[in-house]
């Protein structure tokens, strides 16, 4: 069994596990939202009926909505189906993963009870696991951690994972993240919107990210032939400002 074959069983296996665990639940009974901006009363009714599939805009509003009154109940309802949502690339073509974690988050689902929150702890750790090692992950997989991040709280677990998964997938995820995140990391600034952390929590967060790519990212892009320039932007990375915009390899971007 391959590495990547193992990893989607596991992640079929969190989904049908999420599935059992929540099945039954619904919105709570004094849950509302306005009919002008969020829906109607039978968009509603459906949220506080138990096991209805929702249809993707429903689904969509639901999530997106932050005005919940008792959003773990909410995030309870949805959860089965919004996972196989995030993980088939639904919620990614959306652009709309900040707004799913946001969802985690405010469900503060850490908090649930034992095997409630052991299942969705094992859904997002087998879907991050399937972003960096399955050749055919249907999201990228640094569109997976800010979601991830948002949700859960903190780094190290995700940084970990992909620390001790050094396969050449894995690796490549690390080319694909870092071509992404590098214009705003070189400017100093977080790479991915979050909901609820002060700029000091985020410049914290950044340096935390910046300092696990100069020590992991250049040995894992030169094993793949990534792109000289990619590597030259690791390079600048690791420079004090302002050496850095100083640098006569500074890329011509019009910050």
């Amino acid at each position: 069994m391959t590495q990547s074959t193992a990893a989607r069983r596991r992640l079929d296996a969190a989904l049908a596990h999420l599935t059992r665990t929540f099945r039954g639940m619904t919105a709570h009974p004094d849950d509302g939202n306005c009919e002008c901006h969020w829906g109607s009363a039978e968009d509603l009714a459906l949220l506080k009926t138990a096991d209805v599939e929702l249809d993707p805009d429903l689904l969509r509003r639901t999530y997106w909505a932050h005005d919940w009154e008792f959003p773990a109940d909410m995030l309870r309802r949805v959860l089965p189906q919004l996972a196989r949502s995030l993980v088939n690339g639904e919620v990614e073509r959306l652009d709309s993963m900040d707004h799913a974690g946001w969802t985690f988050a405010r469900g503060r689902w850490q908090q649930w009870p034992d095997e409630q929150s052991r299942a969705v702890r094992e859904f997002l750790d087998a879907w991050w696991l399937v972003a960096l090692t399955d050749q055919d992950a249907e999201v990228p997989a640094y569109a997976v951690l800010a979601m991830l991040v948002e949700a859960a709280g903190g780094l190290d677990r995700w940084l970990g994972a992909w620390a001790a998964a050094t396969s050449p997938a894995a690796n490549r995820r690390l080319a694909e993240a870092f071509a992404r995140w590098e214009y705003d990391l070189l400017r100093d600034d977080l790479p991915w919107r979050t909901w609820r952390l002060t700029d000091d929590e985020e410049n914290i967060r950044r340096a935390e990210l910046t300092g696990w790519l100069l020590q992991h990212a250049p040995a894992r892009l030169r094993m793949i032939g990534a792109d000289p320039d990619l590597l030259d932007r690791l390079r600048l990375l690791g420079l004090p400002c302002p050496a850095r915009w100083d640098d006569p390899r500074w890329p011509d971007y019009a910050y």
